[in-house]
């Protein structure tokens, strides 16, 4: 392994590590066999059962553990099923040393083997040093990895560095139904945690760690126009159709070049300092993988550092897909009537959800008078998420470099997240403590898609890094 550890006592925990790996990567296989898929109404009872097995591992560690029930919530056919619960867990209470809370999941997306799967999804197959499995990087191998670091310092009778907290949930990804007002209801929870860290995202890059500081928002928009199907044979080119407004619509959005042509959707995004972009100079970051990971030919921009910035820096606007439309084999030569399009926008600090709702529909209303259109137009926002941003140079980032440094033997890239991610926002909103994003995953570990993995050297090596980390919070206080 690649460890270099600094003193002694990081020696001793990291062969404890090396010396278990089997046994950790046991203990993954018993959880990624568990089909805790949460969008599935019928797989409902293996999420509970995750949550049960999360418990006890929990327990077994000596914490404090309590399962908070979320009550239920209806589906669409009207079927109402009970929410998993979320565990609150609690290790240690000495008031002379920080207090860490870890958030994670151990519900898991959607896998069957024919989805193109090389090996079974619920059976942790180790091939070439990658350990195969629905779960394994998103997100149960990053929880294990947090509770085997844990549980050396207790396997070797060595005093807990820090206090650690745990909130754990099976829905994040049905969109964590319930957690939110939970954390709100159980503020007090937090009242002595120092530090919140997640471990729920990726690497930049394939063998570089990172530690993640932001992640854009998301505003969902559905654009709707016209009423009644009609024969293109009787009314085709004489009426206007709704579903070339809708067109004309979502044409006006962005520009060949991927530039948002809203009137004003710029003027509240943070500037760029020098120290920030300093921070992109030394990211490792392959442009001819990521085209290969994406199966993408060309991107919009030509180096790194642009194409970093238009991910996370940036916002940037996508069209998602037509309703109403004809979209099955063959022709049917029907105008369609009622088309909803939709479309989404990713902002970054320190742009305003309702300014960028009141942009939207003003561009989108400017646009379609000038079609003189008798058709409807109805724009509405169902969905809005805010960025996330942290600061790097918070005590919290630093001790997380040198743990590392120490078990990678080189400094993290600092990252950012294009994507949104809402749980982030959440804690840092609710309890404003300091928050951040710690990956053990490699950028093509496949995260919600088929053969996802997380290798052995990341599962094992991350553990480590997770007690040096614990090591380096208690120098702070």
């Amino acid at each position: 392994m690649s460890s270099s550890p600094s003193s002694v006592l990081e020696m001793e925990i990291f062969q404890y590590i090396d010396v278990h790996q089997s046994d950790f990567i046991e203990n993954l296989k018993e959880w990624v066999a568990v089909e805790s898929d949460s969008v599935q109404p019928a797989l409902r009872k293996e999420v509970i059962r995750m949550m049960a097995l999360a418990a006890d591992r929990l327990s077994a560690l000596g914490a404090t553990v309590n399962l908070l029930k979320l009550g239920s919530h209806q589906f669409l056919d009207g079927e109402d099923l009970p929410l998993p619960p979320v565990i609150l867990g609690e290790l240690g209470k000495d008031p002379q040393k920080a207090t860490v809370c870890f958030y994670g999941h151990v519900d898991v997306q959607p896998a069957k083997k024919e989805d193109g799967w090389k090996t079974d999804p619920y059976t942790l197959t180790e091939i070439n040093g990658n350990l195969y499995g629905r779960g394994a990087t998103d997100n149960k191998g990053p929880v294990l990895a947090w509770i085997n670091a844990v549980e050396t310092f207790r396997a070797l009778k060595l005093a807990m560095p820090v206090n650690f907290k745990f909130v754990i949930e099976g829905m994040e990804e049905a969109g964590s139904l319930g957690l939110e007002k939970l954390l709100e209801e159980n503020q007090y929870f937090f009242s002595d945690v120092d530090y919140i860290v997640i471990s729920d995202n990726l690497w930049l890059s394939n063998k570089k760690p990172a530690l993640t500081y932001g992640s854009r928002g998301n505003a969902c928009f559905c654009v709707e126009c016209g009423s009644k199907d009609l024969h293109s044979g009787t009314f085709g080119g004489i009426i206007h159709e709704p579903l070339m407004d809708l067109i004309a619509l979502l044409d006006s959005l962005v520009d060949p070049t991927g530039r948002i042509q809203i009137p004003g959707i710029y003027d509240n995004v943070a500037a760029l300092t020098e120290e920030e972009k300093k921070l992109y100079e030394s990211i490792e970051f392959d442009l001819e993988e990521h085209k290969k990971n994406g199966g993408v030919r060309k991107f919009l921009y030509g180096t790194k550092e642009e194409i970093l910035l238009h991910l996370w820096r940036y916002p940037s606007l996508s069209i998602h897909g037509i309703e109403g439309a004809f979209h099955e084999p063959g022709i049917k030569t029907v105008i369609p009537a009622k088309v909803i399009g939709k479309f989404s926008i990713r902002q970054v600090p320190h742009m305003d959800l309702s300014v960028v709702k009141q942009q939207v529909v003003e561009h989108l209303e400017g646009v379609f008078s000038k079609r003189n259109s008798p058709n409807t137009l109805k724009v509405s926002m169902p969905l809005g998420a805010k960025p996330w941003l942290a600061d790097v140079n918070d005590p919290l980032y630093k001790a997380a470099r040198r743990a590392i440094k120490t078990v990678f033997g080189e400094d993290p890239d600092f990252i950012r997240d294009g994507s949104t991610i809402p749980v982030a926002r959440m804690f840092q909103a609710i309890t404003q403590k300091s928050v951040m994003m710690f990956p053990i995953g490699a950028a093509d570990d496949g995260e919600h898609s088929q053969n996802e993995k997380i290798s052995r050297h990341n599962y094992i090596e991350g553990t480590k890094a997770f007690a040096a980390f614990f090591l380096e919070l208690s120098k702070l206080h």
